[in-house]
């Protein structure tokens, strides 16, 4: 749309367009419509309470959580197996409870697999919780967890059933593991200001091995003003993770009113909340200072206004969906209740296209599948898992 209609521009003096072009050109880029690919959902298993995370075993069968404090396998022909046991206890209110899960790049061999999910405190911190990772084996028949650690543990623990983040992505260089893990955290809601503390892990990515030990090459390994866990700091409740063709971590996060961001993590960088953000509170009115840029903090490669609360994310890397579609970046949202496709070049958002607007329902988890295809979970209390196919 243009800035002015046309009998407006006439009246605006020829410098004041020009500053305001200057300014105008300085903004984020508008959505650029690509070309459509026809799509349809298709239906594999239903009944799923609260679905959270997508898993494929080498078998051809799913795995996934329920946020409810389950884990199951579902068949090739959809059918649910019996929840899975040897599970932690899990405390399941609000927005937590068993969240996300990831087989490891050596689940055929070692059968070993990494779960979130919001941990309840005890002694001291009972009737607190936070966000914890456990790591796992998946018995032989796939009834029961193994060998179960818990290898990280978010501190501090609040009384609060908000904003857990817990997206888990195993780090790869050159294609291969490095023998860590990230994991997004989310700042709780209530304790905003500790997302720019780094004595707290709230409102930061942090990076850890397999094991549960820190990484010597973290940016704050060996600093005692520091959680030696942190990778980035400054946000707010991300929900989707993922590394791109050459193994850089990307993420997204849910702004408050608006303002949801996608980010390129750095080491050591300082993402902004809730100092600087595009989003304001809940009803209205400015968060902090109300400004979206401060020197020393990073600027988001894309963002929503309106919201639209975005929650998993995968990167096309197969043909399926033709040519235009290989490296984008693919969004579930859940207020919107549909897919985002992001085209990426150089690093740079430069295009977004709604996918699937008329699906209706909300979209939790996006993986894409062995087989090539994008396979989704919808946040309901009979949810669903979907096969994104194109439409012949």
């Amino acid at each position: 749309m243009p800035l002015f209609a046309a009998s407006a521009c006439r009246r605006v003096p020829a410098r004041t367009q020009a500053m305001l072009a200057t300014a105008l050109a300085t903004l984020p880029s508008p959505a650029i419509p690509a070309p459509q690919v026809e799509l349809s959902a298709q239906p594999i298993a239903q009944g799923l309470e609260h679905p959270w995370a997508l898993a494929f075993l080498p078998d051809g069968r799913y795995l996934v959580t329920e946020r409810p404090g389950r884990m199951r396998v579902v068949e090739r022909d959809g059918r649910l197996g019996r929840p899975i046991e040897g599970l932690p206890a899990v405390g399941a209110a609000g927005q937590g409870g068993l969240l996300d899960l990831v087989l490891d790049s050596d689940f055929a061999h070692s059968r070993m697999l990494y779960f979130c999910f919001s941990e309840p405190g005890r002694g001291a911190d009972a009737g607190k919780n936070s966000t914890a990772l456990a790591s796992a084996r998946l018995s032989a028949d796939a009834s029961r967890l193994e060998q179960v650690k818990i290898v990280f543990s978010q501190r501090p623990k609040y009384a609060s059933n908000l904003h857990f983040g817990c997206r888990i992505v195993e780090r790869k260089v050159k294609g291969q593991s490095d023998g860590s893990l990230f994991l997004t955290l989310g700042e709780r809601f209530s304790h905003k200001e500790q997302a720019q503390d780094l004595q707290s892990h709230l409102g930061k990515i942090v990076r850890i091995n397999k094991d549960g030990s820190v990484p010597g090459d973290n940016p704050f390994a060996g600093r005692s003003d520091a959680l030696p866990e942190i990778w980035s700091y400054g946000h707010r409740n991300s929900q989707g993770a993922a590394l791109d063709a050459e193994g850089t971590l990307w993420m997204h996060e849910h702004g408050p009113q608006g303002g949801d961001e996608v980010n390129r993590p750095e080491p050591g960088r300082n993402y902004g909340w809730p100092v600087i953000t595009y989003g304001e509170n809940y009803g209205g009115g400015k968060i902090g200072d109300g400004i979206t840029q401060k020197a020393g903090m990073e600027q988001p490669l894309h963002y929503w206004v309106p919201s639209i609360a975005p929650s998993g994310m995968a990167f096309v890397t197969s043909e399926r969906y033709g040519a235009q579609w290989k490296g984008s970046l693919i969004v579930g949202a859940l207020k919107a209740q549909r897919l985002e496709r992001l085209t990426v070049e150089g690093g740079r958002i430069t295009g977004t296209e709604p996918v699937l607007p008329r699906l209706g329902r909300r979209v939790r988890d996006v993986r894409q599948g062995p087989d090539g295809w994008l396979y989704v979970l919808t946040d309901e209390a009979s949810g669903q898992l979907l096969r994104i196919v194109r439409t012949p």
